[in-house]
C-alpha cells in the first residue's frame, strides 16, 4: 500500500482528492492547503485529515501529488524529492525551464518516481486511436475555452496549448526545426488566444490554436498522414479513421471505392475506433502507483513535461517578440 498525500485542494486538487479514494492501493494520507476557505471545504466534504505543514504531509507520506498552483510547483517538488518522496506534478511542471530542469536533475539523484500530469495522454479518444499506424505529416488543433479567471495565472500557452504540444510530441517521432507563432491578450496581462506553426525536420507541420475566450468548447485535433485522415475530439472522446487502401476490409460495409487520376481502382473505408469509457485522470494517478510499486518508468516522465515547457516557451517568446 503506498501512502499517498495531496498538497491543493482547489479545482483540481478536490476531483484528485475524489479520484484517489477510489484507488484501493493508495492510502490518502491527507492533504495540504494554505487556503482555509479551500482547505475546510475539502475536509468537510471528504472527511480526509488537513495536515498543518507541508513537511508534515510529506513526512508521513511515501508518494505526494501536487496540484497547487504553477508557480509553486518546483518549491512543493524540491522538498518532496530531497525527502525521497514519488512526485506526480500537475502541468506545467515547473513555471521556468530552469526549474523544471534541475527537479529533473534532483528526481534522478534520489531515483525516485516522478509523472507530469499531461492527462490527455490518458484520453479515451487518444488512447483508442493508438493502436494504428501514426505517421502524420500535417497537424491541426483547435483548443478553445469559455473564459475563466481561475485560468489566467499562467499564458494560455501554458495553460491551454501546452496539452496539445505534448500530443504532437508523443506522436511525431522527429526534431523541432522551425517554430512560428502569434498571440493577442484580450482580457489578461498576457495572451488569451495564440497560434503556432511547428515544422518538424521529418516534414510533419502542426498548426495549434488554443484560446481561452471563445464563446463555445472545442477540444479537437486532425492528423493527416499519407493514405490515412484521423480525427480525436477530445471532449466529446470520440475518434475517426479514414484509410485509403487497394481493397475493401471486409467488416466495413461503409467502404468507398474510387477511382484515381492513374486510372486505379481505391477503396475508402471509414472506421470509428471503439473508445472505452476511461476516467483520464484516475488512469493517470493508477500508472503513477503502478510505476512506483513495480519499479518502471511513469508513462508522463520529467523529461516529457520539460519538452513540452521548452515548445510552449519558445511560442510565447516568439509572440512577445512579434508584438514589441
Amino acid at each position: 500500500m503506498v501512502k499517498i498525500g495531496l498538497l491543493g485542494t482547489g479545482h483540481l486538487g478536490k476531483i484528485h482528492l475524489k479520484l484517489i479514494r477510489e484507488i484501493k492501493d493508495f492510502e490518502l494520507v491527507g492533504f495540504f492547503d494554505p487556503n482555509d476557505e479551500n482547505a475546510n471545504q475539502a475536509a468537510r466534504e471528504f472527511g480526509v485529515k488537513r495536515f498543518t505543514s507541508l513537511d508534515e504531509l510529506i513526512d508521513a507520506s511515501d508518494a505526494v501529488d501536487i496540484v497547487t498552483n504553477t508557480l509553486s510547483h518546483y518549491e512543493c517538488a524540491v522538498k518532496a524529492i530531497k525527502k525521497s518522496r514519488h512526485i506526480f506534478v500537475e502541468k506545467p511542471l515547473a513555471n521556468t525551464l530552469e526549474e523544471a530542469h534541475e527537479l529533473m536533475k534532483l528526481a534522478d539523484e534520489a531515483r525516485i518516481k516522478a509523472q507530469v500530469g499531461h492527462v490527455e495522454r490518458f484520453n479515451p479518444a487518444f488512447l483508442a486511436i493508438k493502436p494504428y499506424f501514426l505517421n502524420p505529416m500535417f497537424i491541426e488543433t483547435h483548443r478553445l475555452a469559455q473564459f475563466n479567471p481561475r485560468g489566467t495565472d499562467v499564458p494560455v500557452v501554458l495553460d491551454l496549448m501546452i496539452h496539445d504540444i505534448d500530443i504532437i510530441l508523443n506522436v511525431v517521432k522527429s526534431t523541432v526545426k522551425r517554430i512560428s507563432a502569434s498571440g493577442v491578450a484580450v482580457i489578461s496581462s498576457s495572451p488569451d488566444i495564440a497560434n503556432a506553426r511547428i515544422e518538424f525536420d521529418n516534414g510533419c507541420v502542426a498548426n495549434i490554436t488554443a484560446s481561452r475566450i471563445s464563446l463555445k468548447q472545442m477540444r479537437k485535433m486532425r492528423m493527416f498522414q499519407r493514405d490515412g485522415y484521423i480525427s480525436i475530439d477530445f471532449l466529446d472522446k470520440k475518434a475517426e479513421v479514414i484509410r485509403l487502401s487497394d481493397k475493401r476490409e471486409s467488416d466495413n460495409p461503409f467502404a468507398i471505392e474510387l477511382q484515381t487520376a492513374e486510372h486505379e481502382t481505391k477503396v475508402i473505408n471509414f472506421e470509428r475506433p471503439d473508445v472505452k469509457p476511461i476516467n483520464a485522470i484516475k488512469m493517470e494517478l493508477e500508472l503513477f502507483h503502478d510505476a512506483i510499486v513495480s519499479d518502471k518508468e511513469p508513462p508522463v516522465t520529467l523529461l516529457d513535461g520539460y519538452n513540452a515547457m521548452n515548445i510552449a516557451y519558445q511560442i510565447m517568446d516568439k509572440i512577445e517578440r512579434t508584438n514589441s
